[in-house]
Formats: C-alpha cells, sequence, structure tokens
C-alpha cells in the first residue's frame, strides 16, 4: 500500500499519532483515544497491520515508521498554514 493511500484516512492518522505518544494501547482503548468506534479502529488497523493484533505498537525503530511520521508533520503543518490563510486573507 502507498503512503498517500495509508495516511487518507483521518482514523488512521488519529491511530498512528495516539500510538505514537502512548507506544501500546488494546483496541477500546485506542477507539476512546481517538474518538472512533471500535469496528472503524479495528479495520484501520487490519489495513495498517494486515493482521489483526489486541495490543499494538508503533515500531519506532523502522524506517517507514518514521517516513510515515515525518509525512504526517508535513500533512499537520500545510492544513495549519492553509487554516491560518483562511482566517487571515
Amino acid at each position: 500500500m502507498d503512503l498517500e493511500k495509508l495516511i487518507s484516512s483521518s482514523c488512521r492518522r488519529r491511530i498512528i499519532n495516539f500510538l505514537w505518544k502512548v507506544h501500546s494501547a488494546n483496541v477500546m482503548e485506542l477507539a476512546r483515544k481517538v474518538n472512533s468506534t471500535y469496528n472503524q479502529v479495528n479495520s484501520n488497523l487490519l489495513i495498517l497491520a494486515h493482521g489483526r493484533e489486541r495490543i499494538i505498537k508503533l515500531d519506532k525503530e523502522n524506517p517507514k515508521t518514521t517516513l510515515l511520521l515525518e509525512a504526517l508533520k508535513i500533512l499537520n503543518r500545510q492544513k495549519y498554514t492553509e487554516h491560518s490563510v483562511k482566517l487571515n486573507p
């Protein structure tokens, strides 16, 4: 799966950001923390992990994780910049 498709879901982005902060969580905790349903989180975890696990961890040592987090930072900066431009025309 390409990076664009992987981070196209706001739920997946929230999952990745949350796991980056806490390192691991069970699916119910994850659903509460990212303000989503169990089914949505579980579906997105399957897409992210290509498998089913009850305890999810973000592998910070994986180079793909680093790239993904950098892409999310860029997207967040762009979103903030676009929001600022709309507020200050």
